[in-house]
């Protein structure tokens, strides 16, 4: 089973998340978002399986979130997910992705909803 974690290895929540993974004895593809440049459509993919709004998947507590204004209700998706790719510190996280479904697991438990 192909198991993909967004990830950022400074957040407790994304290594704890890693951790429960490594513990069913699974290993997963880590994306490091922060270091390799993300791809718009393998994005926009992962983010959509979450169900979530892509709002939801923001962290808008980072500087950029204000300096670009993200909060502006006319913004679309797209306007959202061109400044991810900008800034991938916006990226809210960890985001798990498996055959089973794809969750922000925050906390990190709800990676057990979609691991095998």
């Amino acid at each position: 089973m192909s198991i993909r974690l967004y990830h950022n290895p400074r957040c407790s929540k994304s290594r704890a998340t890693l951790a429960l993974i490594e513990e069913a004895g699974l290993q997963p593809e880590i994306v490091e978002y922060l270091k390799v440049p993300l791809d718009k459509a393998s994005l926009r993919a992962d983010l959509a399986a979450t169900g979530l709004p892509l709002r939801e998947l923001l962290r808008t507590n980072e500087s950029e979130y204000q300096a670009l204004a993200l909060d502006n209700p006319a913004l679309g998706d797209e306007a959202l997910l061109d400044a991810i790719l900008a800034h991938p510190v916006l990226l809210n996280r960890p985001i798990v992705i498996t055959e089973k479904g794809a969750r922000l697991c925050r906390p990190p438990e709800l990676v057990s909803e979609i691991l095998p």
